[in-house]
């Protein structure tokens, strides 16, 4: 009792919990993996709101990413620096948009998660509906549903620049 480190105020985890749907032992679990990025970098109060960027070289290496083709342009898109260095504001902005749930499958409810992210709620309901249908439709090849990795692969198969547009005509 009293030896417990603070990290966050209550002021800044409940403005995290408002802007994702992180609650605040996500939150805290997600300072700890930024934190495990670069110790000699990331401070472990951030009370006084730090600005503290982690570079790309690093951030890339975690085992979420490490694999991921488009890692680079996936730090890029959630660097607010233009370098691919991450606040952990970037940081927790680009766990809020890729990782809602760990079925290691993206569900309708998933893509629509990540749309209304990504266009930062500008598509209505039901262009966002008309969008995942048509993702899951184009891309589902055994009609479960869901999207899994031998989905992805057979989609970026038949978009041969995929790679360098990083979009799917749908």
């Amino acid at each position: 009792m009293g030896n417990k480190q603070t990290i966050f105020t209550e002021e800044q985890l409940d403005n995290y919990q408002d802007c994702t749907f992180f609650n605040k032992k996500d939150i805290l679990k997600l300072h700890a993996r930024f934190y495990e990025l670069a110790p000699n970098l990331v401070p472990m109060d951030y009370r006084k709101s730090p600005i503290v960027h982690v570079p790309m070289s690093l951030i890339i290496q975690m085992p979420e990413l490490r694999e991921n083709p488009f890692k680079e342009r996936i730090v890029e898109a959630f660097s607010e620096d233009g370098e691919g260095n991450l606040t952990f504001n970037d940081f927790v902005d680009m766990f809020s948009v890729l990782y809602f749930n760990t079925d290691n499958f993206i569900c309708k409810e998933d893509l629509t998660r990540t749309l209304a992210r990504l266009t930062k709620s500008e598509l209505d309901e039901d262009e966002v509906v008309l969008v995942c249908d048509k993702v899951i439709e184009e891309a589902d090849l055994d009609g479960d549903g869901k999207l899994g990795f031998a989905d992805f692969e057979d989609m970026i198969a038949k978009a041969p620049d995929f790679l360098s547009t990083f979009h799917i005509r749908i």
